[in-house]
């Protein structure tokens, strides 16, 4: 667990430093991708369904609800300038190494188109621990397409700018709607992604350093409390 916890205090001490040196050229070099699940009936937030009443007047009796069973997975792909790919894989789709390094071809291809200009070997992969990530195959798809991919700490999903910067504003995005099919599901998300401008996910990526920054002050604190404690 210590050491653990310790190569999460290094790997962030290590992209800070980067940064510092590198400056917005280190942090827009950075392509991010993540995975959420999108269901098709998604409950209002309790900030959304908010509601203005007179002083004194009852609030209005609201069912409990539930998200749907029915739900689709989303991967998305972006950089400081917008979208590159969206994927909705289908529900007999294996989600593995495999189909991870086929979706790498087609953000190698979507880059090409939309970053014209920009070099693809410059770019820095920022993605999790997950299985199909840190896979053998993966590794050597990576290095067949000369990306590299930053080091990310185990258990720690506060530093994904998917986690942090997007896929919050969609869920409060989706609260309320309902959707009849997976059609109508992908839709909505694409939409919704497409009509953020691109400052939207300019300041997403530019939150990465202070999101290093405060994972390392707390890795930082429990390796000291670990060790005054042993």
């Amino acid at each position: 667990m210590i050491n653990k916890k310790t190569a999460r205090v290094q790997i962030s001490e290590t992209l800070l430093a980067r940064y510092e040196k590198e400056g917005d050229g280190f942090i827009h070099r950075i392509v991010t991708c993540d995975e959420t699940w999108v269901h098709h009936y998604t409950p209002e937030s309790k900030r959304a369904s908010k509601e203005w009443r007179r002083k004194g007047e009852e609030c209005l009796v609201k069912a409990k609800t539930r998200l749907s069973a029915s739900k689709v997975m989303a991967t998305v792909f972006w950089d400081f300038k917008g979208v590159l790919l969206i994927d909705f894989p289908y529900a007999s789709r294996t989600i593995n190494a495999a189909y991870y390094c086929d979706l790498l071809e087609k953000v190698r291809a979507a880059y090409r188109s939309k970053r014209q200009g920009f070099p693809i070997r410059d770019e820095l992969l920022l993605h999790d621990n997950a299985r199909p990530h840190s896979a053998a195959l993966t590794q050597e798809k990576l290095a067949q397409l000369y990306w590299t991919a930053l080091e990310h700490p185990l258990y720690s999903p506060d530093l994904s700018p998917c986690g942090y910067h997007m896929f919050g504003p969609l869920k409060e995005a989706l609260g309320g709607q309902r959707f009849d099919n997976v059609e109508q599901v992908e839709n909505f998300v694409r939409n919704w992604l497409q009509a953020r401008p691109p400052s939207f996910y300019d300041a997403g990526i530019k939150k990465t350093p202070n999101s290093l920054a405060k994972m390392h002050r707390e890795r930082w604190k429990l390796c000291r409390k670990v060790r005054i404690v042993k």
